[in-house]
C-alpha cells in the first residue's frame, strides 16, 4: 500500500502563453465576469466556445486542446462566489477527470484572480487530483499501470494550505484503500498487521485486546458477534498518537466499526444485500484515515483511535435471536436481530474508549439502512448528545463538502428499545427509525459523559463518486472531522450538556 502523493508547488504568478508549453495539462479557473480574450489563447478559446455553444458559467467544464507545440489539454470552468464546498468539489472532480485520460505526470492549476473563492476552488481541484491519482487495489491479471502524477503546480494564489490538503487526501486514500480490499485479503488479523505497520512508520503506540481478554473484561456484546467466526482473530485495536511536545489540548477518541465481512449472522442476508459487505469496516478505516491526517499535521492534542475488528459469520457458535448477553458496562441486551451486529461491537468499544475520559468521542459506522433510506447515499447522518453541536455539525458538513444531516435523539424513542427480559433491546424488527434507535442504543454505553458525535456513513459508497472522490467507495468522514477539529474547534468548546 503506497500512500505517495504528488508534490504541490505554489506560484503566485499567473500562467503565460510560454508557461503553457511546459504543461500538457492545465486547469483554468475563471472568476465570474472574466474576459476570456485577455487570457493566453483567449481569442481562439472564445471561437471554440461559440462553436460548442458553451457559455462561461456553465456547470460543466469546457475542455479543448490548445494550438501550441505541447498540445496542452485545457479544462476551464467559472468559479461562482456563492458555490458551496460540495459544489466546488464536484466541479473539481469533473475538471480533473477531463485531464486524467491519459493521466499526466504534471498538472497546472491556474486561478485567474487571487480571491478567496478562487483559492477555495484551487484547493478543491488539488484534493480531486490527489484522489484521482490514487490507485485502489485491483487483482486483474493483465492491467496497465498508469503513470503517477508527480507535480501539481498551483498558479495565481498563495492562499492554499497545501500541507492540510495533502494530509487530508492521504487519510481519505488510506480509508478508501482498506475499504476496497476483498474479504479474503482483509480479515481482522491482516487488518491488524496493516495498522501495526503504519504505527511503526508514524510512531503510534498500539494495544490489541483479543477475545480472551475481552471475555475477561466482560465485553459480551463484542464477543457475541465475534464468536461465530472460525478464526479467533477478532478484537479491539487501540492506536495512540501523542504530540512530541507537551499536549496542548484534551484527549480525542476516534472509534470505528470494523466488521470485515457481514453475512448477517443467523439472520442471513440475501445475496443482493450481502454483496459488498466487505465494506462494512469502512467506519474503522475512516477513523484510521483521520488519525493519519492528524498525525501528519502534527496536531498538539493526543488522539486515541479504537478499531472494533471482527466478522459477523454464520456457524454453530454464532449468536442467535432471543439470547441475552451482558456488555462490558454491565448492561444486559436482548438480541433481536443478528444483522444488527455493528452496534454490538461498538457498544463495548465505546465503553472502553470513553472510560479513558476523552473530551470528545467521534464514532464512524456503516450502521443502518434506515439512514440511507432517509438521506440517500449523498449525505451521512450525524447524531450527538450535545444539542449545541447540531449547528456545528451542519456547518462542518457545509464547509468541508462532506455533508451531514443531524437527527434527534428523543427520549420517547427509548420506549421502542425496552425489553421484557433484559435492560435493553438491541433493536426492533419493525425498522422503525432504526438509525435513531441505533444511536440511542450506542449512547447508553458511553462512560463519563463525553461530548459525543456518531456518524452513520450512509454515503460511504456512492455510485460514480461523491464530491472530489471519483470512486464509488468515498472514504467519507476525514474532511468532515478535520473541519470539526481544526476549524470548528470542538475540542475546545465547553462540554456542558446544553
Amino acid at each position: 500500500m503506497q500512500l505517495r502523493t504528488a508534490k504541490i508547488r505554489l506560484d503566485a504568478g499567473s500562467l503565460s502563453a510560454k508557461d503553457y508549453q511546459i504543461y500538457s495539462s492545465v486547469i483554468l479557473l475563471l472568476p465570474e465576469g472574466a474576459a476570456i480574450t485577455s487570457l493566453p489563447f483567449g481569442a481562439e478559446l472564445r471561437k471554440r466556445m461559440e462553436r460548442a455553444e458553451y457559455k462561461l458559467g456553465d456547470a460543466k467544464p469546457f475542455v479543448t486542446d490548445l494550438p501550441n507545440e505541447a498540445g496542452t489539454r485545457l479544462a476551464l470552468a467559472t468559479v461562482s462566489k456563492t458555490a458551496s464546498a460540495f459544489e466546488r468539489l464536484t466541479l473539481a472532480r469533473k475538471l480533473v477527470a477531463a485531464q486524467f485520460d491519459p493521466r499526466p505526470d504534471r498538472l497546472a492549476i491556474s486561478a485567474a484572480a487571487d480571491r478567496p473563492e478562487m483559492a477555495a476552488m484551487a484547493e478543491a481541484v488539488v484534493a480531486a487530483a490527489l484522489a484521482a491519482d490514487f490507485e485502489l487495489p485491483t487483482y486483474k491479471s493483465k492491467r496497465e499501470r498508469p503513470r503517477a502524477l508527480r507535480e501539481i503546480a498551483v498558479h495565481g494564489t498563495g492562499r492554499l494550505d497545501a500541507a492540510r490538503t495533502i494530509a487530508t487526501a492521504r487519510g481519505n486514500n488510506l480509508a478508501r484503500y482498506l475499504t476496497a480490499l476483498p474479504p479474503n485479503e482483509l480479515t481482522p488479523g491482516t487488518y491488524r498487521r496493516h495498522v501495526e505497520r503504519l504505527a511503526r512508520e508514524h510512531g503510534w503506540k498500539t494495544e490489541f485486546v483479543d477475545l480472551a481478554k475481552l471475555r475477561r473484561r466482560g465485553a459480551g456484546a463484542f464477543v457475541a458477534v465475534a464468536q461465530g467466526s472460525p478464526d479467533p482473530d477478532a478484537g479491539i485495536l487501540r492506536v495512540r498518537y501523542a504530540p512530541k511536545k507537551k499536549p496542548n489540548g484534551p484527549l480525542l477518541a476516534l472509534v470505528g466499526k470494523g466488521i470485515c465481512f457481514d453475512t448477517g449472522g443467523t439472520n442471513l442476508k440475501s445475496a443482493k444485500h450481502m454483496h459488498g459487505m466487505h465494506e462494512d469496516m469502512e467506519g474503522s478505516a475512516v477513523a484510521l484515515g483521520t488519525l493519519l491526517a492528524l498525525s501528519e499535521l502534527k496536531v498538539d492534542f493526543p488522539v486515541d483511535c479504537w478499531l472494533a475488528l471482527a466478522q459477523n459469520h454464520i456457524g454453530p457458535k454464532a449468536y442467535r435471536q432471543n439470547e441475552v448477553i451482558t456488555a462490558a458496562n454491565g448492561t444486559t441486551i436482548e438480541i433481536v436481530h443478528t444483522d444488527a451486529e455493528g452496534r454490538m461491537v461498538l457498544a463495548d468499544t465505546l465503553h472502553f474508549a470513553s472510560s479513558e475520559k476523552p473530551r470528545v468521542v467521534i464514532d464512524y459506522a456503516t450502521l443502518t439502512g434506515a439512514c440511507i433510506g432517509a438521506l440517500s447515499t449523498r449525505l451521512s447522518g450525524a447524531f450527538t448528545n450535545r444539542p449545541k453541536l447540531i449547528p456545528v455539525l451542519q456547518q462542518a458538513g457545509e464547509e468541508s463538502g462532506e455533508r451531514v444531516w443531524p437527527f434527534p435523539l428523543p427520549d420517547d424513542f427509548r420506549e421502542s428499545l425496552k425489553s421484557d427480559v433484559a435492560d435493553i433491546k438491541q433493536c426492533t424488527l419493525d425498522n422503525d427509525a432504526d438509525h435513531i434507535l441505533a444511536a440511542l442504543f450506542l449512547k447508553r454505553f458511553l462512560a463519563n459523559d463525553p461530548d459525543w458525535v456518531h456518524v452513520d456513513l450512509a454515503s460511504g459508497n456512492h455510485k460514480g463518486g461523491l464530491a472530489q472522490v471519483p470512486t464509488d467507495i468515498t472514504g467519507f468522514g476525514v474532511r468532515l472531522t478535520l473541519n470539526l477539529l481544526l476549524d470548528q474547534k470542538i475540542l475546545g468548546k465547553s462540554s456542558s450538556a446544553s
